[in-house]
């Protein structure tokens, strides 16, 4: 049997159109406080979790994404 994980044909992770603003914002939320705690010590990681922050606030505001036919 074949794996059948998110994406996976119309019943897969984007079928209920994707997820809610509230999730992306606590996943902003979240990469923002890893990215306070990596730039307290000198770690390349931390230019990578600012750059998750940046795109899930962007995507929780609707200015990256698809957008609301409403």
């Amino acid at each position: 049997m074949g794996w059948a994980g998110w994406g996976a044909g119309p019943a897969g992770a984007g079928s209920a159109g994707g997820p809610s603003r509230t999730f992306l914002w606590a996943a902003a939320a979240g990469a923002g406080v890893v990215t306070a705690v990596l730039a307290l010590e000198p770690s390349p990681l931390a230019l990578l979790t600012l750059a998750a922050a940046v795109y899930f606030a962007l995507r929780a505001t609707g200015r990256l994404g698809p957008k609301d036919p409403t």
